[in-house]
């Protein structure tokens, strides 16, 4: 899921019931983390309690650049009212994806279509499609405490891992990903169509890049928007490792 600012949702298809992570979406959905394009040399501000944020498009949160062999991040899910059946958003922690063309990333997706909120974990490593994890396996509900996790392990590996502490369950892989650059850590809410559900806040803590606070990497702080309307916003990092999302609007 790169930083995009032409939003474009790529369907995809799921079944109920799943055994093993496959390539497909939440279990009543039909949405993707598709294509994304980052918009470079954006420089739309606002001022939000003295804070400048830049605006991210289909992102809201904090990307650091420089390299990056790690990134970690925890949250607890949110609960979700949903505007519409098109909403579709994920919280998520990666490596890449801000200045560079690949994304190794794993989060929560949270899919409106059957007209609720459906809670999903996933990984992606982008330019491949999304792995979906089992909900049956690996289920998440609101409140769920979320710790995630992306390490470059050596050459183009990556160990993706997840785990809802709330559940007591872990998930990790290992994958290959060529041409990856380890340009950025990020910890990131990403809506692929630009349609974010009412979520309230959301509190990413425990921030770390390199096995250290986000904040002394000096990330850029994004706040999304779809058609000029700002959709959420990041506030200022607090302790160097911790920042709240807050929603706005769709």
């Amino acid at each position: 899921m790169r930083l995009r600012s032409a939003h474009r949702l790529a369907t995809v298809l799921a079944t109920a019931a799943l055994l093993t992570p496959v390539s497909a979406g939440p279990a009543t959905a039909a949405g993707g983390f598709g294509p994304a394009h980052h918009p470079a040399g954006a420089t739309a501000l606002r001022t939000i309690g003295g804070n400048f944020n830049i605006n991210g498009y289909n992102w809201g949160g904090y990307a650091a650049t420089g390299t990056f062999s790690s990134v970690a991040a925890t949250w607890s899910e949110p609960t979700v009212k949903c505007n519409s059946r098109s909403d579709l958003y994920a919280p998520w922690v990666g490596i890449d994806g801000y200045s560079s063309s690949t994304v190794e990333q794993t989060g929560v997706a949270t899919d409106c279509s059957s007209g609720s909120a459906v809670y999903q974990a996933w990984y992606e490593m982008y330019p491949a499609a999304p792995v979906y994890l089992s909900s049956s396996s690996y289920p998440v509900r609101a409140g769920d405490s979320i710790h995630a996790s992306v390490t470059h392990t050596s050459g183009s590996t990556y160990t993706l891992a997840i785990s809802d502490t709330t559940r007591g369950w872990n998930y990790s892989t290992n994958k290959s990903l060529s041409g990856a650059r380890n340009a950025n850590a990020e910890a990131i809410i990403e809506s692929p169509p630009g349609k974010y559900p009412n979520f309230g806040s959301l509190k990413f803590t425990s921030v770390t890049a390199n096995g250290s606070p986000i904040g002394n990497f000096s990330p850029v702080a994004m706040d999304p928007s779809a058609n000029g309307v700002y959709e959420a916003h990041a506030s200022a990092l607090s302790g160097g490792n911790s920042f709240t999302m807050t929603y706005s609007h769709e």
